[in-house]
């Protein structure tokens, strides 16, 4: 207790003491909060300028909670998810605003890495040394970026070769004996080559069952992915980037005595994915005295993966290049822009009799309207011809009001399209006992949303910064691909929307920054979702009701030490029930994730940090029986069926289940121990 009572104290006179050099510190933090975005209309603007809101999530946010990727990384941010979409692979994706994962987009540098295999694993492996920071744009932005883009952008922007140390390095291990290698090296090949290198290693091969259903809590994993960036120095100073990235990976879940001579066999379970990817993204500026600029990215994902006695092997690759014109014409900022995007699919599954060859065929323009210092207006249309599906228009507009420099208000008007992969982007469809029911063919989806913005700036005397942002938003979806798991508890039947779906949302950030060391943020969002399907309303399973999110920094530079407080609550979902027997909770608790950190950074170029991860060890079988469905009959061996199919509840099966892990929503990790530490050499 004596040295609680001393650390508060010391706590507050630090707090009290540090308040030297505050002009020069409070104009480093309004810089913090303006600095410049690219992804609200692929053209630089500082954050306080552009009408499209960017919220920036930079290198040193993902510094406060140490993670092995940067799906784990995002849990913190408000409006973002990752979402747990299987108890044995532990596979999932990012929601954003209360939509699926596959309406998130993933670019890196602006190029589109991850669409169908990838919106799983596509997050997987990019080294953290390797990022300058992370743009999320929320809401429609198929406009600019096309398919996928009906929920949001993350935008993964990498660091400049020039502005890294030589060598950098990121180890850390936990006490469930996971470890994490990022190494980072900066080479110049001649006068003109910048060269960025990055290697992230991954390590968990320790399979554990806290929970005691014979499963493992968390896949074993083992990951490799090389990470390179050039940068080319021209005599015309004009931009040329090439991007590179190769993972490998190799993960595993199921019973715990399962082994590789199990694979794809009847007698033990397990969930075993073989993933290769390949990825290939440029930036070339053409030498000509306007703004032309040519971007590509070539991607390719095979993937060997076996659920129980089910074989899922698919292939894919994307060729997408697109030409932009950024021009600017008195008060007019003009972006014209062409892409062409090929697909190749295939896989082993029913709905995919033949490989898939499909073309995306783009145009697009942009004008941002500058009236006056105040207000400005963004409009933007863009035109897709798909080999399949014929023409797509999707149309933007967005208008942005400062009364005064301290205040804006911004409102966004998008539509957004979608050409679904269902094997791909739906893991439940793979996994488990229920028969998939294709009941039409699969059009595009299509989507309006609404934006409202507003964002507040207050300098406090001597205390820094308060940036306050408060947003709502409305989502329609005139068609959606309805996944309904109630028609029959054996089954998942797939249609097109016959109806409509929707989400409302509100949510509120507030960011303050000091010029005494101390950092604070808290999010909070609401979602209220519905679907109407022929007539029959449904809440979508998986959407949280309201969430939380903060991180609380403070440094002591006379202890050289920094304190990292983050964490996160998440309101009740509803869940996905086998039939009316099934004894799980049909609506999830609310539940919290927090950590902690503690960072010594004595030692010129070196930090060692250490704490705690999940501080109140929740793991979602709280409240619950269980989580995996018949988990000691995982090929329903013991269960009985009528003639029409149903589940038939006997002595050793008195609920009427059949085998599924698709009842996950959270993350099956209790409270462990984490160190590692961080160097670099300049």
């Amino acid at each position: 207790m004596k040295k609680l009572l001393f650390f508060i104290v010391a706590f507050s006179i630090q707090l009290h003491s540090q308040t030297t050099d505050t002009v020069a510190k409070k104009e480093k933090v309004k810089l913090e909060l303006d600095e410049v975005v690219v992804s609200g209309t692929l053209k630089p603007m500082r954050r306080l300028q552009t009408p499209v809101p960017v919220e920036i999530i930079t290198a040193t946010f993902l510094k406060q909670n140490p993670t092995a990727n940067i799906f784990d990384a995002l849990q913190n941010v408000n409006g973002l998810r990752p979402q747990n979409n299987c108890n044995v692979c532990n596979t999932g994706d990012i929601r954003i605003n209360g939509l699926d994962g596959p309406y998130t987009m993933v670019t890196i540098d602006g190029m589109p890495i991850v669409s169908a295999l990838g919106t799983v694993y596509g997050l997987s492996g990019i080294p953290n040394s390797m990022i300058d920071r992370i743009e999320v744009v929320k809401g429609a932005a198929s406009t600019l970026y096309g398919s996928e883009a009906v929920g949001g952008l993350i935008n993964i922007i990498t660091k400049r070769p020039k502005t890294v140390p030589t060598i950098t390095a990121d180890i850390f291990s936990t006490s469930w004996l996971e470890t994490n290698i990022d190494l980072g090296y900066r080479a110049n090949f001649g006068k003109k080559v910048d060269a960025l290198i990055g290697v992230n290693y991954f390590k968990y091969n320790n399979p554990l069952d806290n929970n005691n259903d014979n499963f493992t809590d968390l896949s074993l994993q083992d990951r490799v992915s090389i990470f390179s960036k050039l940068n080319f120095s021209r005599k015309s100073q004009k931009e040329l980037s090439l991007v590179s990235r190769y993972l490998y990976e190799d993960r595993w879940g199921g019973e715990i005595q399962w082994n590789k001579g199990f694979r794809g066999g009847n007698q033990v379970y397990g969930e075993s994915i073989y993933t290769s990817r390949y990825e290939f993204l440029g930036k070339y500026e053409l030498p000509v005295q306007e703004k032309l600029y040519f971007q590509f990215s070539i991607i390719g994902h095979d993937q060997n993966s076996v659920y129980g006695n089910s074989t899922f092997l698919a292939n894919q690759k994307i060729a997408f290049g697109q030409f932009l014109w950024d021009k600017n014409w008195k008060n007019n900022s003009f972006l014209f822009g062409s892409a062409f995007r090929y697909q190749y699919y295939n896989d082993n599954t029913p709905a995919t009799n033949n490989a898939n060859h499909s073309k995306i065929y783009s145009l697009f323009a942009q004008d941002e309207i500058t009236f006056s210092d105040k207000t400005s207006t963004l409009l933007g249309l863009r035109y897709d011809y798909n080999s399949a599906h014929g023409s797509i228009v999707t149309p933007r507009f967005a208008f942005k009001y400062k009364p005064t420099p301290n205040d804006i208000l911004r409102f966004n008007f998008g539509t957004g399209f979608r050409v679904v992969n269902l094997f791909t982007e739906d893991h439940q469809a793979l996994s488990g006992a229920r028969d998939v029911i294709l009941t039409s063919n699969l059009e595009p989806e299509t989507s309006y949303n609404v934006n409202f913005n507003y964002l507040k700036k207050y300098s406090l005397t001597n205390a820094g910064v308060i940036n306050l942002e408060f947003s709502s938003w409305y989502t329609y979806f005139t068609n959606r691909i309805f996944a309904n798991y109630d028609l029959n508890p054996d089954q998942i039947v797939y249609d097109n929307l016959n109806g409509y779906s929707k989400i409302f949302g509100l949510s509120s950030n507030v960011d303050w920054i000091t010029p005494f060391g101390l950092k604070a943020s808290l999010g909070a969002s609401y979602f209220d979702p519905l679907t109407m399907q022929d007539n029959q309303k449904f809440v979508p399973l998986f959407t949280e009701k309201f969430s939380l999110n903060w991180a609380v920094s403070y440094e002591i530079p006379s202890w050289y030490l920094a304190i990292d407080y983050t964490g996160n609550l998440t309101g009740p979902m509803r869940l996905p029930l086998l039939g009316p027997l099934d004894p799980r909770r049909e609506t999830s608790l609310p539940f919290s994730i927090q950590n902690i950190q503690f960072t010594f950074k004595k030692i010129h170029n070196l930090e060692i940090y250490t704490g705690i991860k999940n501080l109140l060890n929740w793991t979602p079988n709280r409240n619950n029986p269980f989580l995996i469905a018949r988990a000691n009959d995982p090929f329903d061996k013991n269960v009985q069926f009528d003639p029409n199919g149903n589940v038939v509840p006997t002595v050793d099966n008195p609920y009427g289940l059949t085998f599924d892990p698709t009842y996950a929503y959270g993350p099956n990790q209790g409270i462990r121990f984490f160190a590692g530490l961080r160097f670099h050499i300049d």
